[in-house]
This record gives C-alpha cells, structure tokens and sequence, in this order.
C-alpha cells in the first residue's frame, strides 16, 4: 500500500493536492522552484491563497514537506503528481515547457532510484502530449522503459479556483488515463483512499483522457453560451425571465441545471483555453469544430455587446460602480473577468469607474490601469455610485438592501447581472433596477410580439 507520495509544483492545485493528501494519511513531500514556496510550506503556512488550504496545511504539517530537488522528491516517495502550468501559446495550443523541465528532473531521479515509480501528469494537455512529448523524456533521462522501470499516468482534477480542496475531496468522477494497468491500479487505489464519496474512476487509455479533459470544459462553456443566448431572448418578451426557462429546462435529466444559469460571460484560466485548445487540435487532425469556435466567438463579443446595452444607462457625470473584479465569486483571480472588462472599457469610454471585490482587489489592481478606482470597501463604493453593475455572486452582494443603495434626492440605477437583488430591489420606485436576463419593458416587448404576429397573420392571408 503506498504511504509516500510528491507533489512537483505548488500552486494553488499543487499544494491544495498536497495538503488533501497529508490529510488522507499520506506522507506527502512538495517540490517548487520558487524558494518562498517551499519555505511557506514547510513552517505550516499555504504558498499561495486559497480556501482552507491554511488550515489543512498547518494541521497536517507532521506530514508535509517541501523541497526544491526533485530526486530527494522522487527518492523519498513512491508517486509523483506532476501540477505544473502548461500555458497557451499564440495558436492556441499547450506548451509543454514546464512539463518537459519536470520530467527531465523526475526520469533523472528515476535513473537513480532501484524500485518502481509511478509518474502523474495533472497538467492540462492535448491529445498525445503525455505519450509522444513527455514519456520519451522520462525514458532518455531514466535509461528505463515506461511500463517496466516506472508507470505514467493521466489524471487531471476538475476543480474551481476557490474550492479546490473540497472538489478534490468531492468530485463527480476520477479521470484516469492509464499507460497499462499496474500504472493505473495503483493510482485507483490512492483515489479510493483520497475521496470522501466514492466517486467512479474513469480508466481509458492517455489519449482518450486528454481529450475528456478538455471536452468537459468545452461542452460546460456550450452551455454557459446557451443560456447567455436564451437570457438575450428573455429581455426582448413580456413577462421574460431566465429563472423561470432555465429551471424548466434544468429539470429534464438529459440537460441539468447546473450552469444554465444566464448572465454574463465565462472568463477564468480554464474555460477560455480549453475551449479554444479543442479547436486547434481538430483543425491539426483535418477537422473542424464549429460549435467550439462558435461558443468562443460568442463569448468574446459578449462583454461588447454588455457594453453596448448599459452604455444609454449611463448619463454624463455618473460615476459607475463596478461590483466584482474577479472573474467568478470569491476568487482572487481576474484572469478573462467580464468585471474587469467592463471597468476598463466603460472608464475608457470616459466615464467615471469606481470598482470593489471582497477578494480580487489588489489583483485587479495590477490588471487595470488607467482611471478605475478601486476601493477598499462596498459602503465607499456604493457612497459614490450613481450606477451600479453587479458581476458576481458574492455573498456580501446578496445581502444589499434598498437603504444601501439609494442616496436622497437621488435615483440609482443598478444592472443585476445575476439577479441576485431582485426580490429587495424590483419594484422600488429610488432605483431603476434592471434584472439581466428578464423583461425590463413588457410594453415595448408586448408591441413587438404584436408587430411581429400581425406580419405573419397579413403575410399568411
């Protein structure tokens, strides 16, 4: 039964996985090459912010360490989980230029080690990248033969930036790509020890893993951009509302309402490239994926099109309060944030911006130049405010009452992207408040109805 595991990078799944792992019971030793990282981890403290990774790193400390070598790693444990970043490049693809270094490290180690190991690539990558770009490496530097001195395996986390440790714990399935099955036997058996719910384990080949991993975000960004489009139709019928279509539609089991919610654009570091790395591997194998290039296209035009409809709300002078900056609620990260976006376009427009986020301030801060002012609480925001854009979900958002926002003499608009005011705002003649996603006028969409049903009512006598 393996007790020792690595962990060969300590971001924030990195040392999430690290810190899960000492948890479960497992002897677990980090390798970074930032030098800060490794002095964190081994005082008890997280390397980098995410949730409760604090506390279970500094409660399972007597069985965590940190180093920079990856052969004391290697050496002193019995699995490797590789977690290094594998950013896009111009086309669209993956680099591997992480990946290679660690695995030029670890098959260095290999070579070194007499028993067995298994190696774990958690990185995103592309369909082959793990069998032709990295393997060979392990094998040149090892002087062994995959499947006989050491075992590969494939196994990305499907995880959210903000709740990595409990989706680790909790996931829905375990994606395994197997390079045979000792490799994969023996990381099963980890999984069983590791997750809490006994979630199935997937087991294929390599590639088909790769691919799963991509697909899944590819197919979850489609139907983000589904409801963005059915919220786009509420808005122009009366009585039009995107809660109501999308819960219906959430009931029928093939479709689930998990992500069909309407309202904004997705951003963050894995929806937008996994989505456009798809496209590029087909167009590589002769192929074409419209419905991928289509949800990409769609999604990029859609903090332009945002833009577009508030900007008649906004009258010369307002000052605009952009509520959240990252990129989902309760994330430091900004990365491909419509928040940001709207800041920074609507501030170049030439109109006054003021911003706040319960977390992503001070990342923000170094996204957005120019003359958005960030602020460093909700009330000085709000204080300024004459228009108020709510971007995420925040739970200090959910709990704005009436009295927070209106000021005397005043009438506030606020554009509820996720209509999370509706039931305290809607109806309240201080503010003109405006649910993305539902009618804001049933007369003037009531009157297209007419117009467009008295043309097919002529057009068919």
């Amino acid at each position: 039964m393996i007790k020792d595991v690595s962990v060969i990078g300590l971001g924030k799944l990195g040392a999430s996985m690290a810190a899960v792992f000492a948890y479960r019971g497992f002897n677990v030793i980090g390798v970074d090459v930032n030098e800060r990282a490794v002095e964190l981890v081994n005082q008890g403290k997280e390397p980098v912010q995410e949730t409760d990774l604090e506390k279970y790193i500094s409660e399972n400390k007597d069985r965590i360490k940190a180093t920079m070598s990856h052969e004391e790693a290697v050496l002193s444990s019995d699995v490797s989980f590789v977690i290094v970043p594998t950013p896009s490049d111009e086309n669209g693809s993956f680099s591997l230029q992480y990946a290679s270094w660690a695995f030029k490290e670890i098959g260095k180690a290999i070579g070194k080690k007499e028993g067995y190991h298994n190696v774990v690539l958690t990185s995103t990558v592309l369909p082959g990248a793990t069998r032709h770009g990295l393997i060979p490496i392990l094998e040149k530097e090892s002087g062994k033969k995959a499947g006989e001195g050491f075992g590969v395996c494939y196994s990305p986390e499907f995880i959210a930036l903000g709740s990595i440790i409990q989706d680790f714990l909790h996931p829905d399935f375990t994606l395994l790509g197997e390079f045979d099955k000792k490799s994969g036997d023996q990381i099963e058996e980890i999984y069983s020890r590791v997750m809490m719910n006994d979630a199935p384990c997937k087991r294929m080949s390599l590639e088909n893993a790769e691919l799963t991993k991509i697909s899944v975000n590819t197919f979850v960004t489609t139907k983000i951009t589904f409801a963005n489009m059915l919220a786009d139709l509420c808005e122009k019928i009366p009585g039009g509302d995107i809660d109501v279509v999308s819960d219906a539609l959430g009931t029928d089991k093939r479709i689930g309402r998990r992500y069909l919610t309407g309202a904004i654009g997705y951003g963050g570091p894995c929806f937008p490239r996994d989505n456009v790395a798809l496209s590029y591997i087909a167009k590589k194998l002769g192929l074409r994926t419209e419905l991928a290039e289509t949800t990409d296209r769609c999604n990029r035009a859609m903090s332009e099109k945002i833009v577009e409809k508030i900007r008649p709300l906004i009258k010369t002078g307002d000052t605009v309060a952009v509520l959240g900056l990252a990129y989902k609620p309760m994330s430091h990260v900004v990365e491909e944030s419509p928040g940001v976006y709207l800041a920074d376009t609507l501030s170049k427009a030439g109109a006054r911006v003021v911003a706040y986020d319960p977390l992503a301030n001070e990342s923000a801060r170094a996204a957005l130049t120019g003359n958005v002012v960030i602020l460093e609480s909700l009330k000085d925001c709000l204080d300024q405010a004459t228009v108020v854009l709510i971007t995420t979900t925040d739970d200090e958002f959910k709990r704005l009452k009436v009295e927070d926002l209106v000021k005397e003499g005043e009438t506030v608009t606020v554009v509820d992207f996720w209509r999370i005011l509706s039931n305290e705002l809607k109806g309240n003649s201080s503010i003109n408040y405006f649910a993305v996603g539902t009618s804001s006028d049933d007369l003037a969409n009531q009157e297209r109805l007419n117009d467009l049903w008295g043309a097919a009512a002529t057009v068919s006598a």
